[in-house]
C-alpha cells in the first residue's frame, strides 16, 4: 500500500492521543477524520491511541470502499455523510467523554444555559435518538442532530463534533464536554435560566466577528488543507 499524506496522518495521531490527555476519550473508543483529497482518513477500528502509527490510518472514498491491511472505524458511516453533507467542516471527532455520555444515555441535549453553546453553531446542542453502534440508521440521526450545529450528542452514546481543522475540531469537543459537566452540576441546584435564542445569535456573531472558537477562522481549511498537500511516499 502507497501511504500517501503523512503529515495529516501524523497530525491525526497526534490528535487522538490529545483527545485521551483531555480526558474526552478513554483507550481504544472513539475516532477520528479528516477530508483528504477526493476521500477521507479516519481511524482504525478497535486499536488503541497509544499503539496507533500513520499508516494505521484508514484512507476511505466516499463509496466506502478503502485502501488498508486495517478495517476503518465502525462508525465510519457518520464520518462519511458528515464530510459529505457538510462541505464546510474537514474534520469530523467522536467520542464517549464522561459528562457529555451521561447526558445522552438521559436522552437530554445541551441547552443555552451558558452563552458558549453558541460555539456549536446554534442555541443548543441536540441529542439525536438512540442506534445501535456502526449502522446507517446511527449516522441518518447524527446528520440530522448535526444540521446547523457543529457538535452534536448521540443518544446513550457519546458526542460528535465538527471542525475545520484537527485543532478545532478539538478544541470545540473539550468546550463541549466543559459545557455538559456545567449543564449536569447546574442541574443538581434546579431548573438554570435559559438564554433566548436571539441572544445566542447576537453572541454568535460577536463571536464570528473575533474568530473566536476557531483556530482557523481566518484561513478556512487552512490545517487539512496544507497537510493534503504533502503527498510523501
Amino acid at each position: 500500500m502507497t501511504v500517501t499524506h503523512r503529515s495529516l496522518r501524523r497530525a491525526m495521531v497526534d490528535t487522538c492521543l490529545a483527545m485521551n490527555r483531555s480526558g474526552i476519550n478513554q483507550g481504544a473508543s472513539g475516532n477520528l477524520s479528516a477530508r483528504a483529497g477526493d476521500g477521507f482518513l479516519v481511524t482504525p477500528s478497535g486499536l488503541p491511541y497509544d499503539e496507533m502509527r500513520p499508516r494505521d490510518i484508514v484512507a476511505m472514498g466516499f463509496d466506502g470502499r478503502y485502501e488498508s491491511l486495517r478495517r476503518p472505524s465502525s462508525e465510519w458511516r457518520i464520518h462519511r455523510d458528515v464530510l459529505a453533507a457538510r462541505p464546510d467542516v474537514d474534520v469530523v471527532l467522536h467520542a464517549h467523554p464522561t459528562f457529555a455520555t451521561a447526558l445522552a444515555v438521559h436522552g437530554r441535549g445541551i441547552p443555552a444555559f451558558h452563552y458558549m453553546v453558541a460555539l456549536a453553531g446554534g442555541d443548543s446542542i441536540r441529542c439525536a435518538p438512540y442506534a445501535t453502534f456502526g449502522t446507517q440508521e446511527l449516522s441518518d440521526h447524527a446528520l440530522e442532530a448535526l444540521e446547523g450545529r457543529l457538535a452534536c450528542l448521540l443518544g446513550n452514546h457519546g458526542m460528535v463534533v465538527l471542525g475545520r481543522s484537527l485543532k478545532a475540531a478539538l478544541a470545540l469537543a473539550v468546550e463541549v464536554e466543559a459545557l455538559a459537566r456545567q449543564y449536569v452540576y447546574a442541574l443538581s441546584l434546579g431548573s438554570p435560566t435559559i438564554l433566548p435564542p436571539d441572544e445566542i445569535a447576537r453572541v454568535a456573531r460577536k463571536m464570528r466577528a473575533m474568530g473566536y472558537g476557531d483556530p482557523s477562522a481566518s484561513t478556512p481549511s487552512s490545517s487539512v488543507e496544507g497537510m493534503n498537500n504533502d503527498m510523501e511516499q
